[in-house]
């Protein structure tokens, strides 16, 4: 099995336990989207106080979701939470309802994130330790990349029509990145870098594609 960007998909842990019947199939990945979605919603409610923005488990949940579904039906699973926050359901950080001002950079990147973290798990990153790591890794700084190139913008180019924004430009990393750096980079990715090679191991699986 090669790792390699390019390499051939592979199956992710959940496509193990994929009805072969088409019909099921549809039912299972339907169910699967949406049982991301109120995981990613139940980890939010996990949220610990760290200023303008709240540090949560969300972008752990981003990173499961991500690695266990694939990229499509992870993709699917963040933008399905996205619309139901945006519909009014408490699905966001303190059971909070809209898109939040601050964070909605972050949340509107935690889309591409797991599509990359599916993406690479679906060549084969998520059997191994290292490769485990440098994609949830990836993951990790395209949500960060959204979630301050917004905070960038609404402090900058669309000041003018935030009158609650509490920040400026120049604290843009000091509130949305130094606060979550040890524990985004080292407690989150730790758990989530060991959670799918132990999960193949648990399963008796090797590293080779699934026949």
């Amino acid at each position: 099995m090669t790792t390699a960007l390019t390499g051939p998909l592979v199956p992710t842990l959940a496509d193990v336990f994929r009805p072969t019947d088409a019909a099921r199939a549809r039912m299972y990945d339907l169910m699967l989207i949406v049982g991301g979605s109120l995981f990613v919603a139940l980890c939010a409610q996990v949220a610990i106080p760290t200023g303008a923005i709240p540090m949560t488990l969300q972008t752990f949940a981003v990173m499961v979701v991500g690695a266990l579904l694939g990229s499509r039906r992870g993709a699917a699973a963040l933008a399905l939470y996205l619309a139901e926050g945006a519909a009014g359901l408490p699905v966001f950080a303190g059971f909070h309802a809209g898109m939040p001002l601050l964070s909605s950079g972050y949340i509107v990147g935690f889309i591409p994130a797991a599509f990359v973290i599916g993406y690479l798990a679906e060549r084969g990153w998520d059997r191994r330790l290292w490769t485990n790591f440098a994609a949830m890794l990836l993951g990790n700084a395209v949500v960060f990349a959204f979630g301050l190139a917004w905070l960038y913008a609404i402090t900058t180019v669309l000041s003018g029509s935030f009158q609650s924004v509490e920040i400026s430009s120049g604290d843009v990393l000091a509130v949305g990145l130094m606060p979550y750096i040890i524990a985004d980079a080292w407690i989150k990715i730790a758990v989530a870098t060991a959670l799918l090679p132990l999960g193949w191991k648990l399963l008796g699986r090797r590293s080779d594609d699934r026949a």
